[in-house]
């Protein structure tokens, strides 16, 4: 068995192998990144969104026929078989060789949608959808948010009805995640109206270019494109598509969601760095200020304690396990981060924020400050977040528990 002085031994190899191997083939040019990039949603045509996206495709295919694109998969799932150290290693050195263009389809699909077809996926559909959803050549969005649903997941609307070896599936979608662009889309529907809200629920894979699956784009205040709704109108998906087992969807949608929130605390690029803000600092001459110097401090501390704690999280990923509490508190971490280089950035720039006058770096600040609220509900609300780490991590009563403590308590009372 080898020891831990040899296995880091070996990843210092393996890093050394996959650094060259990226000087050799990282994209540059057309796949790099905007320098003065600071936006948190896109701001694209749905042309323009659709070259990134092509590109990115490109550039995960090619790594992922070099080895680098499942680098912590089993081999059986057409992974290399390494550990997330591995792959922790890749992603570090991949950022430092060329600052990508981002987009959210690819990392849901990566990052949420495959590592729960993974945990709840039949044979069937692993055969259908991987390597796909390694190599880019299929991609696979949400279908969790509905108009009346808030952020209560449960209280979704959307029927399946069993036919046969069918589910026919009818109900409407909303802020789905690069929906236009998606082969595939994990949705959340109710299966039996009859049982209590969680327990009534399942899971499905539904291919989105099937008859019934209608997307339509919605306008963004920062300007761009990127959520939709998708109407799902007698929409028939076999049954070795479903995830888990019928009235398994609240179990395999909160792995999802667990994915998501360790996923939402380590999104490189989104929304600036802390270097690029560093330098609007420095511009202005703002950096000389004692406040602001503290300001930034405290940004770059809550970076490195995100980092700190996705390296803690590293055993559970290794052992294929969804995260826990961690991923909701690491993700209400880096929401704050989000607000305070926001707060900062109005600070140091005032009307600058607002009026374009040509210099860069500056106005595009201005897509920084209309996106950032948005992550205070994507992947699950700032008091969602808080109640998870209240009842898994700190072991405090259930709303519903305390609401019945409370009544319990005042029984009798005059009121």
């Amino acid at each position: 068995m080898p020891t831990t002085q040899d296995t880091t031994a070996d990843l210092a190899v393996w890093e050394s192998e996959a650094r060259a191997w990226l000087a050799e083939h990282a994209p540059a040019g057309q796949a790099v990144r905007d320098p003065n990039d600071v936006s948190v949603f896109h701001n694209l045509s749905h042309d323009e969104e659709r070259v990134i996206l092509d590109r990115l495709r490109e550039w995960q295919r090619v790594k992922f026929e070099a080895g680098y694109g499942a680098i912590a998969w089993p081999e059986d799932l057409h992974g290399a078989g390494l550990s997330t150290g591995h792959a922790d290693a890749f992603k570090l050195a991949e950022s430092e060789a060329v600052a990508l263009t981002r987009h959210e389809l690819l990392s849901v699909t990566i990052n949420l949608i495959a590592p729960t077809v993974r945990l709840f996926g039949s044979a069937e559909l692993k055969a259908r959808v991987f390597p796909g959803l390694h190599d880019g050549s299929q991609l696979a969005c949400q279908l969790f948010s509905e108009p009346a649903a808030g952020s209560d997941l449960a209280a979704v609307a959307t029927r399946a009805v069993r036919d046969g070896d069918e589910w026919v599936l009818n109900g409407q979608k909303v802020w789905t995640s690069g929906a236009q662009f998606a082969e595939w889309g994990q949705a959340l529907v109710r299966t039996d109206p009859a049982a209590v809200k969680h327990a009534g629920l399942s899971a499905f894979l539904v291919p989105m270019d099937a008859p019934g699956v209608e997307v339509r784009q919605i306008k963004q205040m920062s300007g761009g494109t990127s959520f939709n709704e998708v109407f799902l109108t007698d929409v028939r998906v076999p049954d070795a598509y479903r995830l888990g087992e019928p009235g398994d969807g609240w179990k395999v949608t909160r792995a999802t969601l667990g994915f998501e929130r360790a996923n939402a605390s380590n999104k490189a690029g989104v929304g600036g760095s802390f270097e690029q803000l560093l330098a609007v600092a420095r511009r202005t001459g703002a950096v000389e200020e004692r406040a602001v110097r503290a300001r930034l401090a405290e940004i770059r501390a809550r970076e490195i304690a995100a980092e700190v704690s996705l390296h803690r999280e590293q055993r559970s990923r290794d052992s294929g396990e969804p995260p826990g509490a961690s991923g909701s508190m690491r993700k209400l971490q880096w929401v704050r981060k989000l607000s305070l280089v926001s707060e900062t950035a109005r600070e140091l720039l005032g009307p600058d924020l607002i009026a374009d006058s040509g210099e860069p770096g500056r106005f595009s600040w201005n897509a920084h400050v209309l996106g950032a609220p948005g992550y205070r509900i994507a992947g699950g609300a700032d008091q969602i977040q808080r109640n998870i780490v209240a009842e898994r991590h700190l072991g405090l009563p259930t709303d519903k528990a305390a609401r019945r403590a409370a009544d319990q308590s005042t029984k009798g009372q005059i009121r």
